[in-house]
């Protein structure tokens, strides 16, 4: 069964590991986390991450962000990060809502239905009537997964192309 979870303390093993294993920074998805030591993912971060998705202690320019682990059963097999609302740097870059898949469980149909669940949730998370979603020029397989997923290209620019969804 394939669904999302909201990052938590029970499944803190896992939830390292499958960030341990992501890079800092690929096509566009930014992990931050995987430097971390598991002490200081426990510590720091995880806890960090929890209070984020409340509006607790966030730092001067960032919004809540929710991160939901994609589970297909027991394993994580991507995380996708919604941001409850736009900054103007958001709104005209990384917008609301980011992914990643785990590379060994790529060109399996993750993203697409991964993204499909992530929609469904930020419908009670956004308020504005559209998603906004970008993507690399370079990644036609994740313009693919917005596309199939009722996304319209809204521009594009040298670096990336801007989608949108309607959610209302």
């Amino acid at each position: 069964m394939i669904y999302l979870k909201e990052a938590n303390v029970e499944d803190v093993e896992k939830e390292y590991q499958f960030l341990k294993d992501t890079p800092a920074y690929e096509n566009g998805f930014e992990n931050k986390y995987n430097e971390f030591s598991y002490e200081d993912f426990i510590n720091r971060a995880l806890p960090g991450i929890i209070k984020y998705s409340k509006g607790i202690g966030l730092p001067n320019g960032y919004v809540p962000q929710t991160l939901y682990f994609l589970w297909d059963d027991n394993n994580i097999v991507g995380l996708f990060k919604i941001r409850h609302w736009l900054t103007d740097s958001l709104r005209n870059g990384a917008g609301h809502i980011g992914y990643g898949i785990h590379k060994s469980y790529r060109g399996k149909g993750y993203a697409t239905k991964g993204l499909t669940l992530a929609i469904v949730k930020a419908k009670d998370i956004i308020k504005e009537d559209e998603i906004y979603l970008s993507v690399h020029i370079d990644n036609p397989a994740s313009l693919k997964v917005q596309l199939n997923n009722q996304a319209y290209l809204h521009h594009s620019d040298e670096k990336e192309h801007h989608t949108r969804i309607k959610i209302r």
